[in-house]
C-alpha cells in the first residue's frame, strides 16, 4: 500500500478535486447516461466546504479528497476521490478507515451516496456500510458505528 497522508483542504484545492472528480467519475455517468462535462464539475463547486474536507496525498503529491459533513443524526462521507492510477491500492480502504474509526469514537453514524454499479460500493460494503435505499442512478448507505463513547 502507498503512503498517504490526510492535510486539510482550502479554497485553493478545488480545480484540482473538481477534475479528479471529472476524470473519476466519468465511467459511471456514462453507463447511467448522466454524464455532462460542465455538470460533473459545478456540482462539485457548488458543494464544497473545504472546513469539511481533506486533500489525500501520496508522496507529497495530490492524490484525491474526501469530506465528513456534520448532518442531523451522522455525519455525511462525501467527495470521496483517489487518482486512478492509485485505486485498488489500498489508499481508499487506508483512508475510509481513518475517518470510520474517528465516527466510531465518537458513537456517530456515517451516510453516503454511490452511483449505481459503481465499484466504490464494494469498498463501502466490506467497511461496514449496508443499504437504506436506492433509486435508478443513486444507492443510498449507512455504517453504524462500531462502538459507542467509551465503548472503544
Amino acid at each position: 500500500m502507498a503512503h498517504w497522508e490526510l492535510r486539510p483542504a482550502s479554497t485553493a484545492d478545488i480545480e484540482a478535486i473538481v477534475e479528479l472528480r471529472a476524470v473519476v467519475m466519468r465511467p459511471d455517468l456514462v453507463r447511467l447516461g448522466r454524464f455532462d462535462e460542465q455538470r460533473v464539475r459545478q456540482r462539485l463547486r457548488d458543494s464544497f466546504v473545504p472546513e469539511y474536507a481533506w486533500v489525500i496525498e501520496v508522496g507529497g503529491a495530490f492524490a484525491g479528497c474526501v469530506a465528513l459533513r456534520p448532518a442531523e443524526d451522522a455525519r455525511r462521507l462525501e467527495h470521496f476521490f483517489v487518482a486512478p492510477h492509485l485505486q485498488g491500492g489500498g489508499v481508499g480502504s487506508g483512508v475510509l478507515r481513518e475517518l470510520l474509526e474517528r465516527c466510531d469514537r465518537d458513537g456517530l453514524l456515517v451516510r453516503l451516496n454511490v452511483l449505481q454499479g459503481s465499484a466504490a460500493r464494494r469498498l463501502y460494503e466490506r467497511h461496514g456500510f449496508t443499504t437504506e435505499s436506492e433509486d435508478p442512478i443513486d444507492v443510498f448507505m449507512v455504517r453504524k458505528p462500531a462502538y459507542g463513547l467509551g465503548d472503544g
